[in-house]
């Protein structure tokens, strides 16, 4: 896979006690990988620290985006979490005193408050990331715009199948229908 920019985003923050230390990369694959850890232990299935970073990348690319005026190119769309992660290589870990995990196997965590914290971190220091480095910015934002052009595709391909489907099926005879 080859690296859309060469330096990985790499930050850490702590609030009230609950330190992270976050690593992304966008590649040009198009499936997402992110790791996520509690306290060094690997929640496979997400939980609350991984709501809170897919819901801050989001919205911190968006905002820039609007903010610099790259979304020209979509007309009554943005960018939706799919598009954003496409490409996507991440490492999230935290730090928490108390974590609750869901389940016997631990591979999720259900600390409520951890989202919270992971959100405001992720807005900081990426936002500021973005601000500092918007050569990596238009990269990262011109891959999810590709991304969001081929889901706006997919989809208008979907309609005319359908919508031609629906046109052949009538009970009429041919020159009437």
């Amino acid at each position: 896979k080859n690296p859309i920019h060469p330096k990985v985003i790499f930050f850490t923050g702590e609030k009230e006690s609950i330190q992270m230390e976050m690593a992304l990369q966008w590649n040009d694959a198009y499936n997402e990988n992110v790791f996520s850890y509690a306290n060094n232990i690997s929640t496979t299935e997400g939980g609350t620290h991984m709501t809170g970073f897919r819901s801050a990348l989001t919205r911190v690319i968006n905002s820039y985006a609007e903010k610099n005026n790259l979304l020209k190119d979509l007309k009554d769309t943005t960018l939706q979490g799919d598009d954003i992660r496409e490409g996507l290589t991440a490492v999230i870990s935290i730090k928490l005193p108390n974590p609750q995990f869901e389940g016997q196997t631990k591979t999720k965590l259900g600390n409520s408050e951890v989202e919270g914290y992971v959100k405001s971190i992720v807005n900081d220091k990426l936002s500021s990331f973005l601000e500092e480095n918007p050569s990596v910015a238009k990269k990262v934002i011109g891959k999810a715009l590709d991304g969001a052009r081929a889901r706006e595709a997919a989809r208008k391909a979907k309609e005319m199948i359908r919508r031609k489907g629906a046109l052949d099926s009538s009970s009429l005879p041919g020159k009437l229908a």
